[in-house]
């Protein structure tokens, strides 16, 4: 490798990260022949990271079925560079069980049991994801050629910092700090940090005083696994704020972790059987309900075809008009009408039974009537006879808005039954519209950040994706498998799970030293020595944890995101990139050469691996960003000195890997 051999380094060692590497070993042939050096930094072992490390509890599963994951740019994905067909999860564990797919550690007995039990329905566990995301990383790494050095830094990035000297515009060069005492010079850095935690918002930083005074717990938002539980003695009343996934993940590390176990019933139903060892949960939220359970039914009508409303040719209308966009006012009603579309197209075509007329009467009809329209109503309430098949999304959004509970025992009951009725619709064979629903709505997704540019949404449009949208999507797409939401109701029958209900309030009493839930609508109150905040820490540059970005804050070569509302200013705490994912300062100067990318960035953001055959977004995003790098490489390697030379390791005082 020549002294002066550009170099690349990437902050953070995901899976992110590991797709990005795929994408510059596609395109390296065609847009950069020289050699390069590319430093990776990460604590964890690199291709899984942190969320996704082996290191965590055995029980915990993807919310994903093994079919639905893949890491590899397929040929839907509508990108420049070239589509590299691999396997995604369920093809690789056949391969790894056959012995076609090699460079797979020796795998302990019950991953080997795990892997010969894998179909493509199976929901795997965290752990067998792992070993597949970092094969996915040796290859990528192997995928770049003899003429790229890929290290390996078992360790984290403290600052990034300007180069001495004054460089071409353009053509600056970088310094990276890690905690352990390296520094690696960089032509080009790209921040994939993923999930970070945050100093505690006001509240629960005000939530952890009083436990601190009190001798009480408290656990502010955080990944669930990262959490020490063990102050919770058996039999405690603790309150959960929060049954989204990090609530699920809650459910197992405090039961099955306490040594309970499940037995499957006769009907079909799981019974929970104690240790002992488990405290008692009260939980609430803002609706009072747990995620949707994914879907295992198949659609029974005719085949999902592509969005009739929410299209490229929709949203390019809106782009040519003037004006910033509305997301509420102009996008969601196209999104909500191609969601419907889909639902009521399988039910008429998969259930012809339970509707009165035929689908093409009806799909005239709809499509001439806008989303929030009598003429929409009328027309459903006319041709479906049963008025709990009508979509309606906004009470799906807010399922017991307006509803007043009897008290303790009927929002018990009511809970439970909308968890039941919700496995029923999702998990049983008569009910795929449900799943109709969910492609459709996964579609709208992926497609948003690809057809509308951030920067043409209005400040509270954006508000909106970043917050009630996202959560929507996840609320109704991306819950947990079955398995869990029978065993959250068997928890819930042996007794050490009640339901608060919606409209979750909590206070921390000082005449009592406890914390005190309610839920106004199910006329529920309980007092607690111990509160979970069950739920991953919003994004906050200025209050991260993450010492890197932190530091590109307050040096200036990065900045939060803020929005000009009607309100005021509005920071909403991620790190601000450009539509080419480049930091932008605190003045809105673009650093070239300096990227963000994932869940903590303003950009769309939708995860790092994907369903095969769907022109998943990440994918673009990467292909893109990859070709940027690469191009950006290719104008800087002549005339380059000592720009990619990383610190002599002796001088480094940290350890790392040679991939």
């Amino acid at each position: 490798m020549q002294v002066n051999a550009p170099s690349v380094v990437l902050i953070g060692g995901g899976p992110r990260t590991a797709g990005l590497l795929e994408r510059l070993a596609a395109n390296r042939p065609e847009l950069f022949a020289g050699t390069l050096q590319v430093h990776v930094v990460e604590p964890h072992t690199p291709g899984a990271g942190r969320i996704w490390r082996y290191e965590q509890h055995p029980g915990l599963m993807l919310n994903s079925a093994a079919a639905d994951v893949t890491m590899f740019t397929d040929a839907t994905v509508q990108c420049e560079g070239p589509a590299i067909e691999g396997p995604g999860l369920a093809d690789w564990a056949a391969g790894v069980l056959d012995g076609s797919i090699v460079d797979v550690p020796e795998l302990p007995q019950e991953l080997r049991r795990q892997l010969a039990a894998l179909t493509g329905s199976t929901f795997p566990t965290r752990q067998l994801q792992s070993v597949y995301l970092e094969w996915f990383f040796r290859r990528s790494v192997a995928a770049l050629g003899p003429d790229v050095t890929v290290t390996v830094h078992r360790d984290t990035a403290s600052a990034v910092e300007l180069e001495e000297g004054e460089p071409e515009p353009g053509a600056e060069s970088y310094r990276v700090r890690l905690a352990g005492g390296a520094m690696l010079r960089a032509d080009v850095v790209i921040a994939s940090l993923g999930h970070t935690d945050s100093l505690p918002e006001p509240e629960s930083a005000a939530w952890a005083g009083f436990a601190a005074r009190h001798g009480a717990f408290h656990a502010a938002p955080s990944y669930t696994t990262d959490v020490d539980y063990s102050p919770l003695a058996a039999g405690q009343d603790v309150i959960v704020s929060g049954m989204g996934l990090a609530f699920v993940d809650l459910l197992v590390l405090l039961m099955e972790g306490r040594g309970g176990r499940f037995e499957e019933l006769p009907d079909g139903g799981l019974r929970y059987r104690p240790s002992g060892a488990e405290p008692r949960l009260w939980a609430g939220s803002r609706r009072g309900v747990p995620y949707h359970s994914k879907i295992t039914s198949t659609l029974r009508g005719d085949a999902a075809g592509e969005p009739a409303f929410f299209t490229a040719d929709a949203v390019a209308a809106l782009l040519d008009g003037p004006g910033e966009l509305d997301f509420r006012a102009q996008l969601w009603p196209l999104i909500a009408k191609d969601a419907g579309y889909a639902y009521y197209r399988e039910l008429f075509t998969g259930y012809p039974g339970r509707v009165r007329i035929g689908w093409q009467e009806f799909a005239e009809r709809f499509s001439a009537a806008q989303w929030y329209s009598q003429e929409r109503q009328r027309l459903v309430t006319e041709s479906v006879p049963d008025a709990e098949l009508h979509l309606d999304l906004e009470r799906l959004d807010h399922p017991f808005a307006g509803r007043v509970f009897a008290g303790h025992a009927d929002a018990q009951a009511a809970v439970a039954a909308y968890i039941g009725r919700d496995l029923e619709l999702r998990t049983g064979p008569d009910h795929s519209e449900t799943l109709a629903l969910f492609i459709s709505l996964l579609k709208s997704y992926m497609d948003l950040g690809r057809l509308v540019p951030s920067e043409r949404l209005n400040a509270r449009s954006q508000r909106d994706v970043q917050g009630w949208w996202h959560g929507f999507f996840s609320f109704v797409d991306s819950g947990p498998p079955p398995r869990r939401l029978r065993e959250m109701l068997a928890i819930h029958r042996s007794g050490l799970l009640q339901f608060i209900g919606p409209g979750l309030e909590i206070e921390a009493a000082e005449y009592s030293g406890r914390f005190v839930a309610r839920s106004a609508q199910a006329g529920i109150t309980v007092s607690a020595a111990a509160l979970i905040e069950a739920r991953l820490p919003a994004p906050s540059v200025a209050r991260s944890a993450n010492p890197l970005l932190r530091q590109l804050h307050s040096s200036g070569l990065g900045t939060e995101q803020q929005l000009l509302t009607a309100d005021g200013t509005h920071a909403t705490g991620r790190l601000l990139v450009s539509a080419h994912n480049e930091l932008i300062s605190p003045v809105g100067e673009r650093r070239e050469r300096l990227f963000g990318v994932g869940p903590g960035t303003s950009g769309w953001g939708a995860g790092a691996f994907a369903r095969p055959g769907t022109n998943a977004a990440p994918f673009r995003e990467n292909d893109a960003l990859a070709r940027r790098i690469l191009n950006l490489l290719a104008e800087t390697n002549t005339g380059q000195t000592n720009s990619g030379q990383a610190v002599p390791q002796a001088a480094a005082g940290g350890g790392k890997d040679q991939s």
